[in-house]
């Protein structure tokens, strides 16, 4: 009897240890780093500078996330494409998306999966992947709030993950990327 409640006790003792491990780590402050051995990806966003040169939809906003933060670098531009979208259907299928998307930065692209249906805050729209020129791969989105669009393109670097849609998906519902939608929108 007595040995069955030292091993509770320490079996107590051992969760609560644990429980107070993990809500340390959560409100350090620290990022928690991809663990590429295991496939854990917990991506750190740098914004960085537009890439591109002008063209009729403008500058967009930029972002990296190291290989150490996505287990391979991964680049995401993200811009307004304002009155643009279908105002009945929005991005409605994969052809919407390929002509809507903003693939053309990067350079050729071919389709490697059907498209997908995302929601970004209240905007509704489609996510794909894609095989780009030089072996690379990237993920092609466009959300719609009436005629307006933003268009986000994930380049993803080789050693990265091959699907970080959950990871750009939850940068893109993030706060910050929801009031800079907002704003470029005019929502």
């Amino acid at each position: 009897m007595r040995l069955t409640s030292k091993f509770v006790a320490i079996g107590a003792a051992a969760a609560l240890l644990c429980a107070v491990l993990a809500v340390w780590t959560l409100r350090s402050g620290e990022p928690v780093r991809a663990t590429a051995a295991l496939g854990e990806v917990r991506p750190v966003w740098s914004e960085t500078d537009w890439p591109f040169g002008a063209d009729p939809w403008g500058k967009g906003k930029a972002f990296r996330c190291k290989a150490e933060d996505c287990g391979g670098e991964v680049q995401l531009y993200v811009r307004a494409k304002l009155g643009f979208c279908n105002c009945a259907t929005g991005v409605a299928d994969d052809d919407d998306l390929d002509k809507m998307g903003d693939l053309a930065l990067i350079g050729k692209a071919t389709p490697i999966g059907a498209g997908r249906e995302i929601i970004v805050g209240p905007m509704r729209g489609r996510s794909r992947p894609y095989r780009v020129e030089g072996n690379r791969n990237a993920l092609s989105l466009a959300f719609n709030q009436r005629c307006d669009m933003v268009a986000a393109t994930a380049l993803v670097g080789s050693g990265a993950p091959a699907s970080l849609e959950p990871a750009v998906l939850a940068f893109l519902n993030s706060d910050r990327m929801l009031k800079w939608a907002e704003i470029a929108l005019g929502l």
